[in-house]
């Protein structure tokens, strides 16, 4: 270990170690920052130095250690190279002749998604090494954003909540897919591009905070301690300051501060109540929590999106705006974008679209039965007789995926449709624990599905407070 002078400490001073007053008195856990409090504490304690087994970071946050001028205007040069990319992945959506093609649009827009990441990890990076965020060139980002979403809403929405999380911190994962819905409820609710934007720029910048904490807090795979979660709800306070410092506006730094506060005051870090929580905060609180649930952790499995849209609608302690809520009902469907499901006539599905008139009733798209133009089947659930009997769960949705995956890439393409009976199971090539079609399925009913069956737990809620 080496000895470092307090005098030479600097507020904001991060190390890619532990600091020790000796060898068994831990004084600040690496990457957290330094802060006048402590230097003033050090001092009248009678410290002269203390002790670090690693390097100075200029900035806390994500394990990014301190840059000499050539690595800085590599680290510069990068950023610009990211930035162009986002830009170019844009410009090269809006000239790309994909036809009728679904997966040629998913692909598309799975490219530009993943440029976007990029450019918020790299927005993130430079924060931590520099202390700096391009405002205009983020605003700038977040507005080709909007747009960007507003024309493939129904495809951005689809995609997977794990996309390359074995890869990425779950913090860019996180920050993509609550901007994505907050951007999309905004649309919902009928925003002007101008409080979009600044919606986009809150969102993408809500959980900033989290830099100046030890990355073992909210990267544990353990269950935190009571004390530990204490430290994590300081994340809003911590991104207000950076937001501030930086200059942003002041409906964006609120924003970042109560995207945890709560409609019936038990939040943080305030306890705010209804009116008195930013408008931002109230859409990025919503999409934040239904992101959340629906996604994996490292310390918990994912639930599906229409559990966790259940949640949300049960709104049981009124955390929420009922506002919000209706409106991330109308933008994703009560069986959400995204969902496998179960058809009324032992075909399976996915939802791909809203029905802007009925929640209740979106669009869904066959898995395997094609049009004569090539593109697959879509129904609109309602029409034809033809409901929703229950989602698949995730071990049902991976066997299907398989058998048409192993379908389409057979040399004998046969054009047949996957019909699911009671008396035929789904094969794959590991045994099924649980078949598609239920063991015993009762006589299809004529109204909604969602209205009528406790397979789901729809009857638990009452969505006409939405209407």
């Amino acid at each position: 270990m080496e000895n470092i002078s307090v005098d030479s400490l600097r507020a904001g001073n991060s190390f890619s170690s532990d600091l020790m007053v000796d060898s068994t008195f831990l004084i600040l856990p690496k990457s957290a920052e330094v802060t006048e409090g402590l230097i003033k504490a050090l001092k009248q304690w009678g410290f002269d130095e203390i002790l670090a087994d690693g390097q100075i970071n200029r900035g806390g946050d994500i394990g990014i250690t301190s840059l000499d001028d050539e690595e800085s205007n590599d680290d510069n040069a990068q950023k610009e190279k990211i930035g162009e990319s986002v830009k170019k992945a844009i410009e090269s959506s809006k000239h790309s002749a994909v036809g009728n093609s679904d997966q040629a649009r998913i692909e598309l827009v799975h490219s530009v998604y993943e440029e976007y990441m990029n450019y918020i990890e790299s927005v993130f990076t430079h924060y931590a090494t520099h202390k700096e965020i391009d405002k205009e060139e983020l605003s700038e980002t977040v507005q080709e954003l909007c747009i960007f979403i507003k024309d493939h809403r129904r495809y951005i929405l689809r995609v997977n909540a794990t996309i390359q999380a074995d890869k990425r911190n779950f913090l860019i994962i996180h920050t993509m897919r609550t901007t994505v819905l907050a951007i999309a409820i905004g649309f919902q609710l009928h925003l002007p591009l101008s409080k979009m934007i600044e919606l986009g720029v809150t969102c993408i910048l809500h959980e900033i905070g989290m830099l100046r904490l030890p990355p073992q807090l909210y990267m544990s795979s353990r269950k935190l301690s009571v004390r530990e979660k204490a430290q994590i709800s300081k994340h809003t306070l911590l991104g207000y300051s950076i937001i501030k410092d930086l200059s942003f506006g002041l409906p964006i730094q609120l924003g970042v501060l109560e995207h945890h506060e709560k409609e019936n005051g038990t939040g943080y870090p305030r306890r705010l109540t209804g009116e008195k929580i930013s408008a931002n905060a109230k859409v990025i609180a919503v999409a934040c929590t239904y992101e959340a649930i629906s996604s994996p952790r490292s310390y918990k499995d994912e639930k599906s999106t229409f559990d966790a849209l259940l949640e949300l609608l049960q709104n049981r302690e009124h955390a929420y705006d009922a506002s919000v809520i209706k409106a991330l009902l109308y933008t994703v469907s009560l069986y959400p974008i995204g969902t496998y499901v179960y058809l009324s006539n032992r075909k399976v599905a996915e939802v791909i679209d809203t029905n802007p008139d009925n929640p209740k009733l979106p669009v869904v798209q066959l898995l395997t039965e094609r049009e004569p133009d090539g593109s697959f089947k879509t129904y609109q659930i309602g029409e034809n007789n033809i409901n929703i009997l229950r989602i698949l769960n995730k071990q049902e949705k991976e066997d299907i995926k398989k058998i048409i995956s192993q379908k389409f890439n057979s040399e004998e393409k046969r054009e047949n449709t996957i019909v699911v009976t009671p008396k035929q199971p789904v094969a794959s090539s590991a045994p099924v624990q649980n078949p598609v079609a239920p063991a015993q399925p009762k006589p299809v009913k004529e109204e909604p599905v969602a209205e009528t069956s406790a397979a789901d737990g729809t009857e638990d809620v009452d969505i006409s407070i939405f209407g």
